[in-house]
């Protein structure tokens, strides 16, 4: 591990101060360096009662080993992961990998991760022990430079593993002169601190503190409960209400001790008196926000929580009394303030939720939200708000797939299909189109009626493979939705045309995509309310006219595109149109125009973080500055998108013509530069930080910085 300076990854900013785990960081730092007699480890697990801070001790590790590996370290989050065959599509989102072919993603994971020095954190692997154990050694044997930092209950029992128990803070004796300084003593006192303005620890009172310490035998999230409540009681009075809770344990938390996670008695206790403390609408609202999977807004909890028993009106200041108690985690965010709820209090909410009777009720709600959000977007994305609708649905990605599975548990599978349907956009456009064809397969194998709603689902799901280059699968999609739309009426039959459209098109048979298309667009789709189906008929036959060497005519219905995207102030599609025109630009000789274009449709798919969208918007930017004799900067903007096709998979997205104006491209710069000279920049291109180097792009003011 190649000490360097530059910090690569993910890893957040502490959202609190902490106190030291010196011993604790110097030992994760040993086993990976390798100064025991077992030598380096790969594979480090710290283990611990839950609210022990074994994801903080990994966060701090993670930190401080950043800079020493070259390729960085990545934080994967898994609680909100509710199924193990999405942990691959999990890491995958937190690496800058976005893979769009149909190999096996822990194939693409381990080829990805297979020449890079990398620290990966998998943190609450508990609930998904045997999915982390797999990943884990068919990355380490694929990646020597890999390295696995997992926090989790329980063991991997992955060969090679090394296990770090985490244990609760020391706690001094009462007489200890030095009981201030003491891990458990120092984090409740920076913790009451933040609570309580004006808190200080004097002589009469410290004693009162280690004893408080003691009693939760000096577990952080134990101490941090009780903190919050340092607003409310004295720390004399708050030691004596939690001895009596000592006193009465099990009688009245309301759950089942053959039933409960596996927590020490103390952090349950600490808990279950936190929760005993609340009002009656504070324990319900923690309860039923337990059916969140990572975070949510006020007014999504108002919605999915709200009732004749918890007024909407009283849950915004019942969500600002549970965040001063600590039982919430406030988050502001670009896009608005958000909630969270640690790993151990959900579980204690989601306990007394099932006590309550209401957890079906309360998923069913979470449930019926998230497909009226859906339904919403589907109905609004094409429009004037793609951007804010990226930013609302990457956000809610982790209550999206609970509500999806929850609908696949229903025997007959409707939901789940008009779900995944009504998602399309999010698949589709905001660049998740593995997971969407998971669940589009799911949610058609669970749902095997033949209707309407199957024929749209079918359409859907050849958008999704077309853009996986899965022909085998297209065409299959498409045979089964013609025959299906056969039995009902013209709406459908259209969904199975445009099926068959994409197949052709991935077929690469150029004339009958062509004729094709111009059959779907020979309707009156200009005066109806403007839908996906003609968009992407637009941009199909428009690639098969510039692949067909037919510019002009394909510029004709580019000007079609545009205008009908711009009345609805639509950008996805239109984006794809402008680098479809950059491409018919450079063919007629424009190059001006093509830049133009280029840019325009980079600015858009970068914002939307469509990879491959980017990746040709890029591509078409490098032919222009070929063509207008750049050659750096052509061999810059190569380096660039070759990074970017690396954490996609397909160079060029595997597009014939693409790839033919590729090698051109690549040959003509090379040239013109020489082998030394275009290697410099194509580097220079392919190492900088990937939105570092299209901010420069996006800025035709500003110099690519191998050339500054």
């Amino acid at each position: 591990m190649a000490a360097e300076e530059r910090r690569v990854g993910n890893l957040p900013r502490p959202r609190t101060g902490t106190v030291d785990r010196g011993a604790e960081l110097a030992e994760i730092e040993r086993l990976f360096e390798g100064s025991s007699r077992e030598g380096p480890a790969r594979l480090v697990t710290l283990t611990g009662v839950g609210g022990v801070g074994k994801t903080r001790v990994a966060l701090n590790a993670a930190t401080a080993l950043q800079s020493r590996f070259r390729d960085g370290a990545w934080l994967v989050e898994l609680s909100p992961l509710r199924q193990g065959d999405l942990l691959a599509h999990a890491i995958a989102e937190a690496l800058p990998l976005a893979d769009q072919t149909t190999r096996p993603m822990i194939d693409v994971l381990a080829e990805y991760l297979a020449e890079r020095e990398l620290l990966l954190v998998l943190d609450t692997c508990e609930h998904l022990t045997d999915a982390c154990a797999f990943a884990a050694e068919a990355l380490l044997r694929a990646a020597p430079g890999l390295r696995v930092l997992a926090t989790s209950r329980r063991t991997l029992n992955v060969v090679g593993e090394r296990i770090l128990s985490i244990e609760p803070l020391p706690v001094p004796e009462a007489d200890d002169a030095r009981a201030g300084t003491a891990d458990a003593v120092a984090l409740l006192t920076m913790r009451a601190t933040e609570a309580v303005p004006g808190f200080t620890v004097t002589d009469a009172d410290r004693a009162e503190l280690v004893r408080l310490c003691r009693r939760l035998d000096g577990l952080p999230l134990a101490i941090e409960l009780a903190a919050a409540r340092l607003r409310d009681l004295p720390v004399r009075e708050l030691t004596a209400r939690l001895d009596d809770r000592f006193a009465v344990l099990g009688d009245t938390d309301g759950i089942a001790r053959d039933a409960e996670p596996p927590w020490h008695q103390a952090l349950r206790t600490a808990i279950g008196w936190s929760h005993q403390l609340c009002t009656p609408a504070e324990r319900l609202l923690w309860a039923r926000l337990s059916v969140f999977a990572g975070s949510f807004d006020a007014e999504t909890a108002r919605q999915v929580c709200a009732d004749d028993h918890l007024p909407a009106q009283q849950i915004p200041a019942v969500l600002g009394t549970l965040t001063e108690k600590s039982i919430l985690i406030w988050q502001p965010t670009g896009g608005g303030e958000r909630y969270r709820m640690l790993d151990t209090i959900r579980e204690y909410g989601a306990h007394w939720l099932r006590g309550l009777g209401e957890e079906d009720t309360l998923r069913r709600r979470h449930r019926d939200h998230y497909l009226a959000l859906a339904r919403w977007g589907d109905a609004a994305w094409i429009g004037p708000d793609q951007f804010a609708w990226y930013d609302r649905m990457t956000a809610e990605h982790d209550n999206l797939r609970a509500a999806l599975e929850y609908s696949l548990t229903e025997p007959e599978g409707h939901i789940a299909l008009e779900m995944t349907v009504a998602l399309w956009f999010f698949w589709y456009s905001c660049g998740f189109l593995r997971e969407g064809r998971h669940y589009l397969d799911q949610a058609l194998a669970a749902d095997t009626t033949p209707s309407p709603a199957r024929v749209k689902a079918l359409y859907v799901c050849g958008q999704v493979v077309l853009h996986l280059g899965d022909l085998p699968a297209l065409e299959a999609r498409a045979a089964e939705c013609t025959a299906l739309a056969a039995h009902f009426g013209d709406a459908e039959r259209r969904y199975a045309a445009a099926t068959e459209l994409r197949a052709l098109a991935l077929r690469g048979d150029l004339a009958q995509t062509v004729s094709q298309a111009e059959v779907l667009l020979a309707t009156d789709w200009r005066e109806k309310p403007l839908t996906l189906l003609p968009l992407a008929a637009l941009v199909l036959l428009t690639h098969s006219l510039v692949a067909s060497s037919r510019f002009e005519e394909a510029v004709a219905w580019l000007d079609e595109l545009s205008a009908a995207c711009d009345r609805n102030g639509e950008r996805s599609m239109r984006a794809w149109g402008d680098f479809v025109r950059a491409q018919a630009e450079l063919a007629l000789g424009r190059f001006q125009e093509a830049d133009a274009h280029a840019r325009a449709a980079l600015l858009v798919k970068h914002r939307l973080r469509d990879g491959v969208g980017t990746g040709m918007a890029l591509e078409a930017l490098a032919r222009a500055a070929t063509a207008t004799g750049r050659g750096q900067d052509a061999a810059w903007l190569l380096g660039l998108a070759a990074q970017l096709w690396e954490t996609l998979g397909r160079p060029q997205a595997g597009v014939p013509a693409v790839v033919a104006a590729h090698q051109v491209c690549e040959r003509q710069t090379r040239e013109a530069l020489g082998a030394d000279a275009y290697q410099r920049a194509f580097d220079a291109g392919c190492t900088i930080d990937l939105n570092t180097g299209i901010a420069h792009t996006l800025n035709p003011a500003a110099v690519p910085p191998l050339l500054q």
